[in-house]
């Protein structure tokens, strides 16, 4: 059975056109209801009950799905359309984009969302309380009848003589982990006694004492104790000068114990990492933009810590090898809702479509209240809502303008790090050539309809592209459908995932270190001819080559090649081979080989007055046979001594 469409004008607020809204998204619509959620509960609930309704309206899910308990049938889905497309100074001006903006609104809730990945956190309420006395010893027995909570304090006090929880004292070193599995460093660490009379007594201190917990509550009002604590699960932080704070903090720490599921945000396949090879260095972007510190080096790859990772997708987003890739939801599937949106807007009738990707918290409040007091978004703009904002990069904007979409807006969240967002949107600004995509970082709903409204671009003369494979690969393909000329490489910003090679041949030795440890196989050598042979469009500028080179004879370019150069081996360096001077079978480098014997013929005390230097100049076969030829060969053993058998030991005993 398909979805129904269940429509209400929210009092008559907003213009729907079930007729037009059917033919566009192809849905079975109700009629126009205008007060489901008040004074016609009994139609919603006739519309519910008949199955599968999709219900025009995001503000009163909960009602409606508690309404859809009551009579036993849950409601298929809710979608926003009000606050999106209803409502706006343009939706009843231009009604048919305002229906072709709902029909691709409609078509994107109605994709079929991928599995989420979790792995599940146990907390048994161990809480840990950091802080001074007076503040620490009140929360705590606040919080001992829901948690098993131990208190430590950096400067004596006398602990209360209850043993509703436990009081140390010491110096907190270091703490790691998240919600569940803390892990606690402590030097000077004193515990209390309890035996005896009057107050409580401590042990010594002692250092490297350990402990581990499930929550940490920071009332010490100092330094976090991780970067971008925010997002660390389990460590709650507050400012012990404001009672509000904390008693928020205490109510929210009495809930953390139970089984929580913990989403897999990203996945990584280890062997097309290009962190590292012998030991150098190569790509470490993922662990500069990491916030949180879930990525760490592991050999010559890099590993990520799933209870850790806050899901903020930088790191998917810049790597430039694909070994790290968003997962919550693919990004495969946010490449299919851009197609999607564009689609559905254009087959509709719309025309010249823009995009304005945000956020699920601080963008969709912003569009809300812009729509409900203000001129709300224009008729041509589709908003798009991002699981993690920063996931949208250059391969993402690339994607939509292919797509069909004139402009892309991304509107900054203030939990959002700028600093991807605004590098990843200026590479593609230098890939398309054209001011194509902006970044608005605005906290004023009505700034945000002033930007919409009053910016004016020129349309796209494109054919859409089906946007598959990764995003080097989705990337590739947008530039070509974007730019007129494709045969010039296009320059791009330092740090940019694509470029090609310059070699300084004079200094190159063709050692072929750098083909021998390129993770992409960009650079590859000739198994039987002395050459260096690179492939432009499997570079990710990972600058491994350039920091293996002993002679530094390579230097990353930049650039973006579109034409089919990129995807064929051409030869950068090559030098004509040696021939063995005794079989004349081809091996080696001539040049190098000449420059050997140059320094070491008479030169050096193993080169001189014999035919040593000559063995240089031979190829492994020769060379091997010349050594076992001469009379002190360093492999040539003594004569072989004589096999004893039976027979001799019998002589042996006769003769005596």
């Amino acid at each position: 059975m398909s979805k129904r469409l269940i429509l209400c004008d929210c009092s008559g607020t907003q213009s729907l056109d079930k007729d037009a809204l059917s033919s566009a998204c192809g849905l079975d619509c109700s009629r126009v209801y205008s007060a489901l959620c008040t004074t016609e509960i009994n139609a919603a609930a006739e519309e519910i009950a008949k199955g599968d309704a999709l219900i025009a309206c995001q503000q009163e899910r909960a009602f409606f799905e508690e309404l859809g308990d009551e009579i036993g049938v849950e409601p298929a889905g809710f979608i926003d359309l009000r606050d999106r497309a209803g409502w706006g100074d343009t939706a009843a001006a231009h009604p048919a984009s305002g229906t072709a903006k709902m029909a691709a609104l409609i078509s994107d809730a109605m994709l079929p969302h991928p599995a989420e990945k979790a792995l599940d956190i146990i907390s048994e309420g161990r809480c840990l309380i950091l802080g001074a006395p007076d503040i620490t010893l009140a929360t705590a027995a606040q919080l001992a009848e829901a948690l098993s909570v131990a208190v430590l304090l950096d400067t004596p006090s006398a602990p209360p003589v209850s043993r509703n929880f436990d009081v140390v004292i010491g110096t907190l070193k270091r703490a790691t982990g998240t919600l569940g599995a803390f892990a606690v460093d402590i030097d000077a660490l004193q515990q209390i006694q309890p035996g005896g009379r009057g107050d409580f007594a401590f042990t010594a201190p002692r250092d490297g004492g350990k402990t581990e917990c499930d929550i940490i509550l920071d009332l010490r009002g100092a330094t976090p104790l991780f970067s971008a604590h925010e997002k660390r699960d389990g460590y709650l932080r507050a400012d012990p000068r404001d009672p509000a704070a904390v008693a928020n903090l205490v109510f929210e720490a009495a809930t953390m114990v139970g089984t929580f599921e913990k989403p897999i945000h990203v996945r990584i396949d280890a062997p097309l990492c290009a962190h590292s090879r012998a030991r150098i260095t190569g790509c470490s972007k993922c662990l500069d933009v990491c916030p949180i510190g879930a990525i760490l080096p592991d050999g010559d790859h890099v590993t990520i810590d799933p209870l850790i990772c806050a899901g903020c997708s930088a790191c998917a987003t810049l790597c430039p090898s694909g070994a790290i890739t968003y997962d919550a939801p693919p990004t495969a599937f946010t490449f299919k809702r851009i197609e999607n949106l564009a689609s559905a807007y254009l087959s509709a009738g719309g025309q010249a479509p823009r995009l304005l990707v945000h956020d699920g918290d601080f963008g969709l409040e912003m569009i809300s209240l812009a729509a409900r007091y203000g001129r709300g978004l224009p008729a041509d703009v589709i908003p798009l809502e991002m699981a993690a904002l920063t996931g949208f990069g250059h391969a993402e904007i690339l994607a939509a303008l292919a797509c069909g979409f004139i402009h892309v807006d991304v509107l900054l969240s203030p939990k959002t790090d700028p600093q991807t967002i605004h590098s990843e949107a200026a590479l593609a600004l230098a890939i398309i050539g054209a001011p194509r995509a902006r970044i608005l970082d605005l906290s004023d709903p009505e700034a945000l309809s002033d930007a919409l409204y009053s910016f004016e671009t020129t349309p796209l003369n494109v054919e859409p592209i089906l946007p598959m494979g990764d995003r080097g690969q989705i990337s590739r393909l947008a530039a070509i459908t974007l730019r007129d000329d494709v045969e010039t490489p296009i320059p791009l910003p330092e740090n940019a995932p694509y470029g090609g090679l310059v070699i300084d041949t004079d200094a190159c030795t063709l050692c072929l270190s750098c083909a021998a440890l390129c993770p992409t196989g960009a650079l590859a050598d000739n198994p039987d001819l002395p050459q260096l042979r690179f492939q432009e469009d499997a570079c990710i500028q990972c600058g491994l080559c350039t920091r293996l080179c002993p002679e530094n004879a390579l230097t990353l370019k930049p650039q973006f090649n579109l034409s089919k150069t990129a995807y064929t081996q051409k030869v950068i360096h090559e030098e004509d081979p040696f021939a063995c001077i005794e079989c004349g079978a081809l091996f080696g480098v001539k040049s190098s080989i000449e420059r050997i014997v140059e320094k070491l013929a008479d030169k050096h005390p193993m080169f001189t007055g014999s035919d040593n230097a000559r063995l240089i100049q031979m190829c492994d076969t020769c060379r091997i046979e010349a050594q076992y030829a001469v009379s002190d060969n360093p492999f040539q053993g003594g004569e072989r001594p004589k096999t004893v058998t039976t027979d001799d030991y019998f002589a042996k005993r006769k003769d005596h």
